[in-house]
């Protein structure tokens, strides 16, 4: 009774592959090299790395693999133990010179190009059932701590509510609702391009952001 200790985390990463714009997404590097970089730098005790998985740059195409990729995070947890399970998901903004941590993400698929499988949404919503494309979910992660950790840091990075309408949205939208049910939590990070900041600069962030997530659950 009162000494249990903090509670075991494990966070499970997505990133993204290419897409028109974007011939090489920066996530697929973080999310492929993360397993590594933070072996070698270390985690808090009772933080676990879990899932690292690169998806496909689209929609409802690309649902299957991400509800499997979602679902194997479940059946690694025994549904017993005191762990929290997070979804920790990122997406390049070519435009950015900073990292923003995504509050919210909104019922409509509003695609502004073809996705990587040549889907092209025009102002739907993204789960029917939930109604029409004002509904917005937001994350239960502490965006406000987690963002003064990273402050302290020393990384340049805001909160943002609007995650576009483009797959980003689409996938945190998924997750949001998936985590909700699950009893589980879930966040999205968008980041720049390495030619904004760089690829170390950009691994320092990731891990101090697993770091910071751990800490506010």
């Amino acid at each position: 009774m009162g000494s249990e200790g903090p509670r075991a985390v494990t966070i499970h990463v997505t990133g993204f592959k290419k897409f028109q714009g974007v011939a090489e997404n920066p996530t697929e590097t973080i999310v492929n090299n993360l397993k590594d970089f933070v072996e070698r730098r270390g985690l808090p005790p009772g933080v676990t790395v879990g899932t690292c998985t690169v998806l496909e740059t689209a929609g409802d195409g690309a649902l299957p693999l991400l509800y499997q990729t979602l679902e194997s995070g479940i059946s690694r947890t025994d549904g017993t133990s005191n762990e929290q399970v997070v979804w920790l998901h990122f997406g390049v903004n070519s435009g950015a010179l900073k990292f923003a941590i995504e509050q919210q993400a909104v019922n409509e698929a509003n695609f502004r190009c073809p996705d990587e499988l040549g889907w092209q949404p025009q102002k739907l919503p993204i789960v029917c059932e939930d109604g029409g494309t004002s509904r917005a979910r937001e994350t239960c992660c502490s965006i406000e701590a987690i963002l003064k950790f990273l402050k302290r840091k020393g990384f340049d990075v805001t909160v943002s509510n609007d995650a576009g309408r483009f797959v980003c949205n689409y996938v945190y939208y998924h997750s949001l609702r998936f985590a909700e049910q699950k009893g589980h939590k879930s966040l999205f990070v968008h980041v720049p391009l390495f030619s904004k900041i760089d690829e170390e600069t950009q691994m320092r962030f990731v891990a101090s952001l697993l770091e910071a997530i751990a800490s506010t659950c």
